[in-house]
């Protein structure tokens, strides 16, 4: 099970301190704290500089709002409101927050939160955001954060845990610490493709299909100097897909 790692971002030092002594308390084992802010700029700082990939964030934060966090971090991360007032329910879930918690925070609360995050138990209750070809992600690839469309994605192969993802314009295929059936939950199933129990393919971009061997074939992609190998067992998916 892989631990999310977040960022608090509260302007009260206390909230944090709560906050903080609540997760580590009892969560440790599924959330890692990166690091903590106070400002709108010191978190978006601190988010492009660490690996988070979740954030409890306060949505007053002196003269400023925490939505304006939001356009700044990208749609991998993942956003847990935590505020003192309700008023703002309806437009934090229109921004796609995972979750929204009140002041002071309950324990039996924060744990149904938590239980949320893991990776493996979203994936299996549908509760990942879907993606569209046009989306554009903030991703951290080995180590860097770029910004990403979807549609320029070529293919992502497993990596243990993690992936490789193959991009259009870049030499070389660049590693993420999401997993492949993140991706392929996330993906848009109209554009990808899974072809191989370790490959995920982009339509658009594929240039011809080749029988290869055993009922096996080779998928050549535009952008990528070697094809890939399409197994039997997505073989038959992907002929109705691609004619």
């Amino acid at each position: 099970m892989r631990r999310r790692h977040a960022v608090l971002v509260d302007d009260e030092r206390l909230a944090r301190r709560e906050l903080r002594t609540l997760l580590t308390e009892a969560h440790a084992q599924e959330v890692h704290i990166v690091g903590e802010a106070a400002t709108i700029e010191e978190a978006a700082r601190l988010i492009a500089a660490t690996d988070a990939d979740l954030i409890f964030l306060d949505i007053t934060l002196g003269r400023e709002s925490g939505f304006e966090l939001i356009p700044l971090i990208g749609a991998d991360v993942d956003i847990v409101f935590v505020t003192a007032h309700d008023v703002h329910a309806l437009r934090a879930f229109e921004v796609n927050a995972l979750d929204y918690l009140l002041k002071p925070v309950d324990p039996e609360r924060l744990a149904r939160t938590v239980g949320r995050l893991i990776p493996a138990e979203r994936a299996e209750t549908g509760d990942l955001r879907p993606l569209d070809h046009g989306d554009r992600l903030f991703l951290r690839l080995d180590g860097t954060r770029i910004f990403v469309r979807v549609s320029d994605i070529l293919a992502i192969g497993a990596d243990g845990d993690s992936s490789l993802l193959y991009l259009a314009g870049r030499p070389k295929a660049a590693g993420n610490a999401r997993s492949l059936k993140e991706w392929e939950v996330r993906l848009p199933d109209r554009f990808f493709l899974r072809i191989h129990r370790s490959t995920i393919i982009n339509l658009d971009h594929v240039e011809r299909v080749e029988e290869w061997s055993h009922g096996s074939y080779l998928v050549y992609m535009r952008g990528l100097p070697e094809p890939l190998p399409m197994s039997r067992r997505y073989a038959a998916r992907a002929r109705s897909l691609l004619g």
